[in-house]
């Protein structure tokens, strides 16, 4: 391994931007290539979305959509690098940043997609507990089989160099999730039980307030196994096993990292081996950001109800949610705009919130409610 590996180096940094601009592709099959009826179950069971529009088949059918539409945030399964392109900068730890989604009609069942990811910028920002920080973003198109385009994203991560990273984290004195007694899961049963799904009944424009609440709702404790979970609806960009993984090694040697048996393990094993995570300077096993996007986006939906359309969706996670972290999603409604005659525009901010009262994510999203003088 070359002493320049783990830095940002002026070379390299020359290297990956002359390829801004242009389309990213990786020698690798997407996890998804049709929305299936297995496919939204996994998504949904994965993110918690108990939506009766993705899971139930008679429901959905007597709803406007005629049948089974997926989760919006199912799109990030569709493409291995919909999280955005993190290439070159060999050794420089990457990690999922944020995304802002547009959203131009449901998905729905039986949708064949082939997104198209183009590297778009590379930008140095200061950091305080890394050596040199950079956001790189992509934007995902998501076409539908016919070529019309059913969303887009841009999609960010951070790459941050490594050592330094390790010696100036941040969250070296950040206090760790407590055990949780009996009383404190019997309380998060207690929200998750009373989750609703506006469902069926229409929520109308003329009827949402500025300044009014959703209805927040909860995730976790987050553990291994959730981020196992979530693994099964998303894919995940280097979950490999057997030959599968050597071969992948064969091609790109450094993307295995020696666990405590010398065994070569792929980057996103921060997600379940706390040490792996301590190793870039985080204290436990952290979730995958684009699940905290996908629990907001449950949160909106919730409220939206059949008629509602989620259309757009700009979220920055701002910090690790950590083995043992409880998540609190909320929302209120900041600005209301007329559409047209059927419809309105209302923008809401939203926000996830841990058990220590940290914002771990947040921004802000539109969506499209029905006008009560259209019914």
């Amino acid at each position: 391994m070359s002493a320049e590996h783990g830095f940002a180096t002026d070379a390299e940094l020359k290297r990956i931007r002359a390829k801004i601009g242009q389309k990213v592709t990786i020698n690798e099959p997407p996890y998804l290539t049709e929305v299936t009826r297995d496919s939204i179950r996994h998504w949904a069971e994965a993110t918690g979305d108990r939506n009766p529009l993705y899971l139930d088949e008679p429901y959905a059918r007597a709803s406007r959509y005629g049948g089974l539409i997926a989760p919006p945030c199912q799109l990030y399964a569709f493409s291995r690098i919909s999280i955005g392109y993190r290439g070159g900068l060999p050794g420089v730890h990457a990690f999922f940043a944020g995304s802002h989604w547009r959203w131009h009609e449901p998905i729905r069942l039986g949708e064949r997609i082939a997104p198209e990811v183009t590297f778009k910028d590379l930008v140095e920002l200061p950091s305080r507990f890394a050596g040199r920080m950079f956001k790189q973003i992509s934007l995902i198109r998501f076409p539908a089989g016919d070529g019309h385009e059913l969303a887009q994203a841009e999609s960010w991560g951070m790459r941050v160099e490594r050592s330094a990273a390790r010696e100036k984290s941040k969250y070296k004195k950040l206090e760790l999730a407590a055990p949780y007694t009996a009383q404190q899961l019997d309380e998060i049963a207690r929200i998750y039980a009373e989750e609703q799904c506006r469902g069926a009944e229409p929520r109308y424009f003329e009827d949402v307030a500025i300044g009014q609440a959703l209805p927040q709702i909860v995730r976790g404790p987050y553990t291994a196994t959730t981020a196992v979970a979530f693994e099964q609806g998303w894919g995940g960009l280097f979950i490999k096993a057997h030959g599968y993984w050597f071969d992948y090694l064969r091609r790109h040697p450094a993307a295995g990292i020696p666990n405590a048996y010398n065994i070569p393990e792929p980057p996103e094993a921060v997600h379940w081996d706390s040490a792996l995570a301590r190793t870039v300077g985080v204290p436990e096993a952290y979730d995958y950001g684009p699940e905290r996007i996908a629990w907001l986006a449950t949160l909106l939906t919730n409220w939206i109800g059949d008629d509602g359309f989620l259309a757009e969706l700009y979220c920055e996670v701002r910090r690790f949610n950590l083995i043992g972290d409880l998540t609190y999603c909320r929302g209120k409604v900041v600005s209301k705009e007329d559409r047209d005659a059927r419809t309105g525009t209302v923008k809401l901010e939203i926000e996830a919130v841990d058990q220590r009262g940290e914002s771990t994510a947040g921004g802000w999203a539109r969506v499209t409610l029905p006008r009560r003088s259209n019914n």
